[in-house]
């Protein structure tokens, strides 16, 4: 079984934001500024946190030969979609990027290369494409140079 863990997509942002946030408090403390500094440098720390600690980082794609399936930090199935099951997927090999789906959102994933929609990251993503790529029956594939490039 191969596993593959979601990955905040925007991290240098929310660090940056974490970072901005705590300077914008010690310059605050240190200068004595109004109160509405501690709220945005307060604010940006928490909210950069915030997003860096977000359980939707716990979460992990595994892959078999019979599915693939999106499982939280805990074990708990958030789908499974066996391979004869998908219905369509989309994929861009420039961009290494493939949205694999078994018919509605909630069995929909977005592996994302450079620039895709997608608010995640993936860990060794070039792989998982691959591996999703190999399984999917070849009827089920639709090659586009750009994910948004695809009929809906």
């Amino acid at each position: 079984m191969l596993e593959f863990s979601f990955r905040p997509r925007y991290r240098g942002l929310a660090w940056l934001t974490v970072g901005l946030g705590g300077g914008a408090l010690a310059a605050a403390a240190a200068l004595a500024w109004p109160a509405y500094a501690y709220g945005f440098g307060g604010a940006g720390a928490v909210l950069g946190s915030l997003y860096l600690g977000s359980p939707a980082w716990r979460y992990r794609v595994t892959l078999d030969d019979d599915a693939l399936e999106v499982i939280d930090a805990k074990g708990d199935r958030r789908f499974r979609l066996a391979w004869g099951d998908v219905t369509r997927c989309i994929v861009s090999r420039d961009t290494k990027t493939c949205v694999v789906s078994g018919g509605s959102a909630e069995q929909t994933l977005i592996v994302p290369g450079p620039g895709a929609l997608a608010p995640y990251d993936i860990a060794d993503k070039r792989r998982l494409f691959d591996e999703i790529v190999a399984r999917v029956p070849a009827d089920k594939i639709e090659e586009v140079d750009l994910i948004e490039r695809a009929d809906r």
